[in-house]
């Protein structure tokens, strides 16, 4: 009997399809807290899972899931096989797992094959490894996951029936098939997009086939013109079939509220399903290595009594920015080069999301240095904490105790005319020679930013804030209010951290 001729393959990101079903039951039985804590879970696993396949290569997308088969489906393209294991096992580590169960799963690896001449000529070495066939078989391996609403995935393998036996059919037949099949799909180009796994070894089937598309439609008029190429008419079998829309992690709110998702960007602006968020305040966030911003009426930035107390004396006491915006601010001991390096590789992912106002390095030559993020919207802070907290070296703020039994001011951010900088940093420690002798003052800092010199921030902290509303008061700092209007270029901004 011959040996029939397999074609050569190319392989390359690691894929896990990952259905669940929603135990609706013990969800609605659920406290409202532990119902918060497992959206919050949830969705910073999942924009955490988005952050890092950006910068490992890879790709995660949440769809909600039509009909009885799943609720969720979570698509996770990675380079190892290691990668999908870790995150199949830290979801299991969230709350929002306890209230989900795994419908079935799938497991692949993309994968281009040599049927075509070009593709199996460069598969074999044959061309230029700069050849065009190059980039489109790049492509192939490590695609990314598009915006589009639809998703349809389903398995299949080819039939082994003694009369229609693909594996037993000679290779030149196996490649016209092939060919003709990719011919339907390329008069799709622009309307479908496709991802073509193989599983052999790893599944129950042999590929997985992932569909996207704007209209569903587009993918049930190819998938229909396709059961007449008889390749898959005479030689494919199929698995279940699964359709659903995609939706960002932030609207998990919405989808377990049975509301509509994506939200719309007009509801997700003027409130949504934002966790904690106040009216106007400040928020800085990073569980025990970060500072948490506490306004006593405004759900952050200064309480309004001290915020009009700032204004008369002409200093801005609400947001760094404006009135809108959020930020995280966090601590590290680690070298500022290091420290940047780092943080500059967040940032790349950061400044994907038209959210993403500023992130930055602030040095401070006596340590710690600081990591600031401002957002326009207070879960993109969040979530942006939970990426900022993995930075080496990170620390609380020097001098805030475990007891939270201390009060810190933030001056965000003083950004000094290019000429008068030497002057400004002069008074700064004219100030902090008059700090030290002021009762309940512990420290303060004045860190620059390493990529621009000119913008700085002041880190105070007090026993109290009376102790701070002190010196807010106090003639000597009156006067560096007024002498700073010669020096800086925009107006002082202040928050409070308690």
């Amino acid at each position: 009997m011959e040996q029939r001729e397999p074609p050569l393959t190319a392989e390359g990101s690691y894929v896990l399809h990952d259905f669940r079903t929603v135990d609706w039951d013990a969800w609605r039985a659920a406290p409202e807290r532990e119902r918060e804590r497992a959206l919050e879970d949830g969705e910073d696993f999942l924009v955490h899972r988005e952050h890092a396949a950006r910068s490992e290569r890879g790709e995660s997308a949440l769809y909600s899931v039509m009909g009885h088969k799943a609720d969720l489906l979570f698509v996770h393209l990675r380079p190892t096989m290691a990668d999908l294991d870790r995150i199949e096992r830290s979801f299991e580590d969230t709350a929002l797992a306890a209230f989900t169960e795994r419908a079935t799963s799938y497991v692949s690896v993309t994968e281009a094959s040599g049927y075509g001449e070009q593709t199996r000529e460069y598969l074999a070495g044959e061309t230029d490894d700069d050849a065009a066939i190059g980039d489109y078989i790049d492509d192939r391996l490590h695609p990314e996951i598009p915006d589009s609403e639809f998703v349809s995935f389903y398995p299949m393998s080819k039939r082994r029936d003694p009369e229609q036996n693909w594996y037993d059919t000679p290779y030149a037949e196996r490649a016209e098939h092939i060919m003709r099949h990719a011919d339907i799909g390329r008069d799709y180009a622009g309307k479908v997009e496709q991802m073509i796994c193989s599983s052999v070894g790893m599944d129950d089937h042999e590929w997985g086939i992932t569909l996207w598309a704007d209209d569903l439609t587009d993918v049930k008029d190819l998938l229909n013109e396709m059961r007449f190429d008889p390749s898959t008419s005479q030689f494919a079998e199929f698995g279940d079939f699964f359709v659903g829309r995609q939706f960002p992690p932030a609207d998990l709110p919405a989808f377990f509220a049975g509301e509509p998702i994506p939200v719309p960007e007009s509801e997700g602006e003027d409130g949504g399903h934002h966790h904690g968020e106040g009216e106007d305040g400040e928020h800085a966030h990073g569980d025990d290595d970060g500072e948490h911003a506490h306004g006593d009426d405004d759900g952050g930035g200064p309480p309004a009594d001290v915020r009009d107390e700032l204004e008369a004396e002409g200093v801005y006491g609400g947001q760094p920015h404006g009135e809108d915006v959020y930020a995280v601010v966090l601590y590290s001991e680690a070298d500022v080069d290091e420290l940047y390096e780092e943080m500059d590789g967040l940032r790349g992912n950061f400044e994907h999301y038209d959210r993403h106002v500023k992130t930055a390095v602030y040095e401070n030559p006596d340590g710690p240095h600081a990591v600031a993020s401002v957002w326009e919207a207070q879960e993109a802070a969040d979530t942006a904490s939970g990426f900022l907290t993995d930075l080496p070296g990170v620390v609380r703020q020097a001098g805030d105790d475990a007891d939270g039994d201390t009060w810190g001011t933030m001056g965000m951010f003083y950004t000094t005319k290019p000429d008068r900088r030497e002057a400004f940093v002069e008074k700064f420690e004219t100030v902090g020679g008059v700090l030290a002798d002021m009762d309940g003052h512990l420290e303060t800092d004045l860190l620059a930013n390493v990529e621009d010199a000119n913008d700085m921030f002041i880190a105070s902290r007090w026993n109290s804030r009376e102790d701070a509303m002190a010196f807010f008061r106090s003639d000597e700092f009156r006067e560096t209010v007024e002498w700073g209007r010669e020096v800086l270029a925009d107006r002082p901004r202040h928050v409070f951290l308690e």
